[in-house]
């Protein structure tokens, strides 16, 4: 996957406001792009989260999914700010249409792969028992002998074929006609992807990533106008958009309100985490999860009252962040469990443990 900045939660009425841009042609409109943005940031966060439970169950260490450190949280802000300066300094030098012409078509490639990866397991109920679905594999090896080395090593099957052939159907829809609605679906499966494969090995690791990302977030977005410069030159699906010209324009509508994927995978890999938290309370509730999903649905909806009231960008994680810890946290300390919480750290499962495990199990 590509890093995935936090980028800035803002709509075209800023644009107005320094006559570059149109406001929103109605209220319903612009309130209809604001509730579809909250809702599409919602469905990666939650289904992500969900499926990051079965992918913190493998069976062994090379099928767990990527796993943040304390020290990659603390260094992450440093080079999202890098990466960020960067392109703001290249977009200043180089031609806007060159470089938005190579990012298409390494987020092509990234977005296929993204996409395929998403829809396969729905994909997967809807073929036929019968279907024939024959396996294949993907090796390149470097050196002979005994210094043999695999380089990639992929299996995959005919369904995963067919998954890939719609994703490239979208792709190209995307690379074409850089519509919204392909710019959305690459954008919700990165979203997705990020939150199910990305994971923190613990909450003190996510306190210092969303606490990291807070001062960045602040820092471009109110000190500089790097942040919003970035966002509206940079022609890639990083982002959800959603037109507040919809009723009057139909799908040609072009005024759009937009949210940074960084707003939704930051914040939802801590939601993940609290997800598999639950789950090793073994008490059948989610109550962390929920929680702390709650919180950022308030944090996201007030980001959206302060935008539209003050008719200016706004950092998103300046309140994502605190509701997202701030919630959780307070009823750790009313269940008296924040000693736990902290505790609380994922490890690598190997086959023989998990047998073990199911062993002693079966002896209790």
């Amino acid at each position: 996957m590509a890093e995935l900045e936090p980028a800035t939660l803002h709509n075209e009425t800023e644009a107005a406001a320094n006559g570059t841009g149109k406001l929103g042609s109605s209220p319903e409109g612009t309130a209809l792009a604001y509730g579809s943005l909250l809702v599409m940031a919602l469905l990666p966060i939650f289904f992500g989260a969900l499926r990051s439970v079965n992918c913190a169950r493998g069976k062994n260490s090379s099928d767990m999914p990527e796993t943040i450190t304390s020290r990659d949280a603390a260094r992450f802000p440093i080079i999202a700010s890098c990466t960020l300066f960067g392109l703001y300094i290249f977009f200043k030098i180089f031609s806007q249409e060159y470089i938005n012409l190579l990012l298409s078509m390494y987020f092509f490639i990234l977005g296929v792969l993204a996409l395929a990866h998403t829809i396969s397991p729905a994909m997967n109920r809807l073929f036929p028992e019968n279907f024939p679905n024959r396996q294949y594999q993907m090796l390149f090896t470097q050196g002979s002998g005994e210094s043999k080395e695999e380089i990639v090593n992929y299996e995959f099957d005919t369904r995963d074929l067919v998954c890939l052939v719609l994703s490239g159907v979208v792709g190209v829809w995307y690379l074409l006609k850089k519509h919204w609605i392909a710019n959305n679906l690459f954008g919700l499966a990165f979203s997705l992807n990020g939150v199910e494969l990305l994971h923190l090995n613990n909450v003190s690791t996510g306190c210092i990533l969303l606490g990291g990302l807070f001062v960045y977030d602040i820092f471009w977005v109110f000190g500089t106008n790097v942040m919003v410069t970035v966002a509206k030159s940079f022609e890639a699906p990083i982002k959800l958009v959603f037109p507040q010209d919809l009723l009057e324009k139909g799908l040609e509508a072009n005024n759009f309100a937009m949210l940074g994927l960084g707003d939704i995978v930051i914040p939802g890999i801590f939601i993940a985490l609290l997800l598999r938290f639950d789950v090793s309370l073994k008490k059948n509730s989610h109550t962390y999860f929920y929680t702390s999903f709650l919180a950022y649905v308030f944090g996201l909806a007030l980001t959206i009252f302060v935008m539209h009231t003050f008719k200016h960008a706004q950092p998103a994680l300046l309140y994502l962040v605190p509701a997202c810890i701030g919630f959780p946290l307070l009823v750790a300390l009313v269940k008296g469990e924040v000693t736990e919480m902290f505790r609380y750290e994922e490890q690598p499962k190997d086959e023989s443990n998990e047998s073990n495990e199911e062993q002693e199990k079966k002896e209790n």
